[in-house]
């Protein structure tokens, strides 16, 4: 059996880069992936985030809180299987009190209920258990060294899940905590690990786990290679410290429990050395690849896709089978929005009934009282020609001056006016007959007030040349226009003589509105045209004008890239300047050369 941790985060990034969940799953061939920081919340849990063939996500549907950790579980059946990567059970959270009927687990009986439901509901923990041990997917919480608040959650919470496997171990199981702790145990484990390092009251009780100080764990990757170096899961993500690998081990896998054997004397034996056989970190899935163009060289500026952390395995032996189990039934193939809702007979047919109730209402043949004109006599299943449709209030002769030619066509308010204020309503099979049935709908009138829609924003130039063709055939209809001097040399012309030339020159009328049309679009154009050059050119000169403020960092004379202080404190929001180059150990010269130095003097309070 192999088992994987992976703090992935975000699942939908992880998705995408490997082209699907399916993908992503059978990359790490293993038979239990634990995946923390999944950024996702329950209406987000859909079929293709979470369902995967030959696999089973034991996450259970709980309260609509996010969920910042899943199991994947490979398995060659989902019922009456006896593989033990199947669990035969699974609970979100580790307290109990999350659960449909909520009952406090053994073992923390002394907390109080809102103080195990408080460490409990960020979704931090998924327990499965598959027979020969119970596994903790966890994501242990981060506090800042500045954040009291934070800081005694972290410490409530890893209590009280102290107690929890406590109480289990107590009862003869064995257990697996594999997930991102947010707790590096040593300085071994760290790039920068000071004097005072290990002092860390988390990292104590992290060692006070182990079984080298008295306790029931394993550190497995630890107890595999006790004297490697450099071997770290989690690098920061926007100083680019993959590249010198500059990070820290925070991504673990521990066991305790006794051994499957059935021998009598059992003093050597435990479950790490009989059963695990190797744990080691898959540096393939590190974000830097050798090859990767530097920071320095505007390496910066290429993303790099994969997480921040890299994942961490282990492969068991001598694993035999376990009774025949179904999927637990807290499980994501269960959730109607995966797999959605079985459907009845009888609500079929309800719906079917309703369904015939709302196109016979259709059938109805009237008129609409804001002049919505109905299609008659159309009811042959065959094409015919618009003007051979009945419509009232249209002499038949002259129906809306269309050609007679047989054609689909699609009639609105938009494009034509009957006159009288009546339009043909006759949707997309419009005159093709038989689909005309004499249905009357009524639109929404049209005036200023009416709601824009997005795509109105992107006809504005061709709105733009209608208006203008309207306002020249409008005025060349009322005979009131003055031809422009550049135009013509003749003098102008007075409101006596135009009515004459309208009489007069009637069939060049369009041609003239046609090139005056064409002569005000390309004005337009032109104007745009000047803006656009305009705001690039002051567009270039802001940009110049920021690169000559970018300072050069001391150490290699190179420009700066600014970044913006997030933290929550006096400097929030604050910019500054740092070196370009990726964070590395002091003694590499390539690496950063930590120069600083704030964008700009803080403001004064008025």
């Amino acid at each position: 059996m192999k088992i994987v941790t992976y703090n992935v985060n975000g699942l939908r990034p992880r998705i995408s880069q490997h082209g699907s969940l399916l993908k992503l799953l059978d990359s790490f061939d293993a038979d239990v992936i634990c995946f923390q920081e999944t950024k996702l919340r329950r209406q987000e849990l859909t079929a293709d985030i979470v369902s995967a063939a030959r696999y089973q996500a034991p996450p259970p549907p709980g309260p609509p809180r996010r969920y910042r950790v899943a199991t994947f579980c490979r398995v060659k059946s989902a019922f009456s299987s006896a593989e033990a990567a199947l669990p035969a059970a699974a609970a979100e959270g580790f307290t109990g009190v999350l659960e449909s009927s909520p009952a406090v687990a053994p073992g923390l009986e002394e907390f109080e209920r809102d103080e195990l439901l408080r460490v409990d509901c960020e979704g931090r923990c998924v327990v499965t258990d598959h027979t020969h041990f119970v596994l903790f997917n966890l994501y242990g919480p981060r506090a800042e060294s500045d954040d009291l608040e934070r800081i005694e959650f972290k410490l409530k919470f890893f209590k009280i899940m102290q107690k929890r496997w406590e109480s289990l171990l107590r009862q003869g199981r064995r257990v697996f905590v594999v997930g991102d702790l947010n707790i590096a145990p040593t300085s071994l484990d760290r790039c920068d690990a000071g004097p005072d390092f290990e002092n860390n009251e988390f990292r104590r009780w992290f060692r006070s786990m182990l079984v080298d100080n008295g306790g029931a764990f394993f550190d497995v990757f630890r107890a595999k290679h006790p004297d490697r170096r450099d071997a770290y899961t989690c690098w920061p993500q926007n100083t680019g410290a993959e590249e010198f690998n500059y990070g820290t081990r925070i991504d673990h896998i521990l066991c305790a429990g006794s051994c499957l054997h059935q021998e009598q004397d059992q003093k050597d034996h435990s479950f790490f050395t009989c059963h695990v056989e190797e744990c080691d970190i898959l540096t393939q899935y590190k974000r830097w690849k050798p090859g990767n163009t530097p920071r320095w060289k505007g390496g910066q500026r290429i993303k790099l896709e994969g997480s921040d952390h890299a994942p961490v395995y282990t492969s068991l032996r001598q694993i035999p089978s376990v009774p025949p189990h179904n999927t637990p039934s807290l499980s994501c193939r269960y959730i109607p929005m995966v797999y959605g809702v079985q459907q009845t007979l009888v609500s079929t047919l309800m719906r079917r009934q309703v369904s015939k109730q709302i196109k016979s209402s259709y059938e109805v043949s009237s008129s609409s009282p804001d002049g919505d004109i109905t299609l008659e006599g159309c009811t042959n299943r065959e094409k015919r020609a618009f003007d051979q449709c009945s419509l009232p209030g249209v002499p038949p002769a002259n129906p809306c001056s269309f050609s007679s030619q047989e054609s689909e066509v699609l009639i609105s308010r938009e494009d034509m006016d009957l006159g009288s204020g009546n339009e043909v309503s006759c949707e997309t099979s419009s005159c093709l007959v038989g689909a005309c049935t004499a249905t009357t709908k009524k639109k929404a009138k049209k005036n200023q007030w009416s709601q824009l829609t997005l795509k109105s924003f992107f006809q504005k130039s061709t709105i733009l040349s209608n208006s203008i063709d309207n306002e020249i055939d409008t005025s060349a209809s009322r005979a009131d226009f003055v031809e422009p001097s550049h135009q013509s040399n003749d003098p102008p012309i007075g409101e006596d003589q135009s009515e004459n030339i309208n009489q007069r020159d009637g069939p060049n009328q369009c041609d003239f509105n046609s090139s005056a049309s064409t002569w005000d679009q390309d004005e337009v154009k032109n104007c745009s045209s000047e803006k656009n050059t305009v705001a690039l050119m002051e567009w270039q000169r802001i940009q110049q004008m920021m690169q000559n403020s970018i300072p050069l960092c001391k150490g290699h004379k190179e420009a700066c890239v600014a970044r913006v202080v997030k933290k929550q404190g006096l400097n929030f929001g604050r910019r500054f300047y740092v070196c370009a180059r990726a964070e590395g150990p002091a003694s590499n010269p390539e690496a950063n050369c930590g120069y600083f130095k704030w964008a700009a003097s803080k403001s004064r309070g008025k």
